[in-house]
């Protein structure tokens, strides 16, 4: 089988895995390995493909990571059904930096209070608070609740 097909069977078949994840990386990295199939056909040697495809892949990641940076937004971290929730505090692991332990959705998760909310800082264990954001695998809590 020749190169460019080999190249163009990955490139298509990376971009149609993408359309079960929605992420768009496969999407480059197809664009990439179908880039490496046009050097493929026009007769470049092996390295030059593999080159030109990484390359390509390499430079598409980076668009692709800088305008999802650029598209987000201090909330978007957060699904849209838990902004707002109301949680109970299951117990403080920092009171200082404002760590703590929280019940929700029956589950016990990490979580820290929005920076300046005094009033969460004074909630003690079973106390209610509400869900602002997600920083990573921590919630962002606060004693006000936000529209979602």
């Amino acid at each position: 089988m020749q190169d460019y097909l080999i190249w163009t069977i990955l490139g298509f078949s990376l971009v149609i895995i993408e359309l079960m994840t929605g992420t768009f990386y496969l999407v480059v990295i197809g664009v990439g390995a179908l880039a490496g199939a046009l050097a493929a056909w026009l007769g470049a040697p092996f390295i030059a493909q593999v080159s030109v495809a990484g390359v390509v892949a390499g430079i598409g990641t980076w668009w692709v990571q800088h305008w999802h940076a650029a598209h987000r937004t201090d909330g978007d971290q957060a699904n849209a059904i838990d902004v707002g929730q109301s949680v109970t505090v299951a117990n403080w692991v920092n009171p200082a930096e404002g760590i703590l332990r929280i019940k929700y959705r029956g589950v016990e998760w990490d979580a820290r209070i929005k920076p300046g909310d005094v009033a969460a800082t004074a909630i003690g264990v079973g106390g209610t608070l509400h869900i602002l954001a997600q920083d990573g695998q921590c919630w962002v809590v606060g004693s006000q609740r936000t529209a979602a």
